[in-house]
């Protein structure tokens, strides 16, 4: 909720209920007139920790010393009170009866995966799809294919309890890489008669896996979108399944334009066509954040909540 807001900022008032946004969107620059891309030239990615100023606007008493608290991807949301760029702010419309937690669901994540099946490829009717990680934004790419009309959608993922969260979102097979010694790619083209899938995405940022979405791609056709992230940021690519005339691409935050598409999503919420109460498995109170941690080594979990 808007506490307060400064002398410049329009749009927005106090009491104001809004989602905090890692990416803007100005609709004047090049990539946002184009439609084509969610990457806005004016306000940008900003992973510095600063504003786009080059300030900070928080800090904290460390034992009698001002200390420079930083603006993590210009959200920092986990705080109480903190001061946030207004072009990075998306107000949710009082008239739509979304629930809270679904709406911070929607900030990243899920609607990562979601979004990549209609802005980042648009997945065709009758295609073939397979799901490297079923974590939130695996399962975001499931419920995306499933509304896209996708005939065969395969989850993988070496937690076997995640079939059961896949399948509520319309996943039709389910691979565990455990439970066979051959290879992810080849386990996929074992359900797709031998061909591959028509639409591959990474979900996990593991750059081993990051030849297996190729290989387990369509020869000809097949498109790879990696969308995960992970500490490992270098992976070798072996060309020649490319050259096969496969194609991979790239997402941020699944192709999303915060303020040209994410209010669908919200409506799509309100009349319940995203069941994404699936997606909440723990909650905890701000004094217990960092419980949360080690909640996110169960098995059992998709998504903490964190009840300020």
């Amino acid at each position: 909720m808007v506490e307060s807001v400064g002398e410049n900022t329009r749009n927005l008032k106090e009491g104001d209920i809004v989602m905090p946004v890692y990416l803007g969107e100005c609709k004047e620059c090049p990539n946002c007139k184009s439609g084509r891309s969610n990457l806005c030239h004016r306000y940008p990615i900003n992973i510095s920790g600063l504003m786009l100023d080059g300030t900070s606007r928080m800090s904290i008493n460390n034992n009698g010393e001002h200390q420079v608290l930083y603006h993590h991807f210009s959200c920092s949301t986990w705080s109480e009170y903190t001061v946030i760029d207004a072009n990075y702010i998306v107000k949710i419309d009082p008239k739509l009866l979304v629930p809270l937690p679904h709406a911070s669901l929607l900030c990243c994540g899920f609607t990562t995966g979601y979004g990549a099946t209609w802005r980042e490829v648009h997945v065709q009717k009758g295609s073939t799809i397979a799901v490297l990680g079923l974590g939130a934004v695996g399962l975001g790419v499931v419920e995306g294919a499933r509304s896209q009309g996708a005939s065969k959608i395969i989850g993988v993922d070496i937690n076997g309890l995640k079939q059961g969260k896949g399948e509520a979102f319309g996943m039709t097979d389910f691979i565990n890489p455990k439970d066979c010694k051959k290879s992810i790619s080849d386990m996929i083209k074992d359900v797709t008669e031998g061909l591959g899938a028509d639409y591959v995405f990474e979900c996990t940022g593991v750059p081993s896996l990051l030849n297996e979405a190729i290989e387990a791609s369509k020869v000809g056709i097949g498109t790879v979108v990696l969308i995960g992230t992970g500490n490992g940021t270098n992976g070798e690519i072996n060309l020649n399944p490319l050259l096969c005339g496969r194609t991979m691409k790239g997402s941020i935050y699944g192709g999303i334009r915060v303020h040209s598409d994410l209010p669908s999503l919200l409506h799509r919420c309100a009349n319940k066509e995203l069941q994404l109460d699936e997606l909440l498995t723990h909650q905890v109170s701000f004094t217990e954040i960092n419980q949360s941690f080690e909640l996110l080594k169960d098995p059992h979990c998709v998504k903490v909540l964190i009840k300020f």
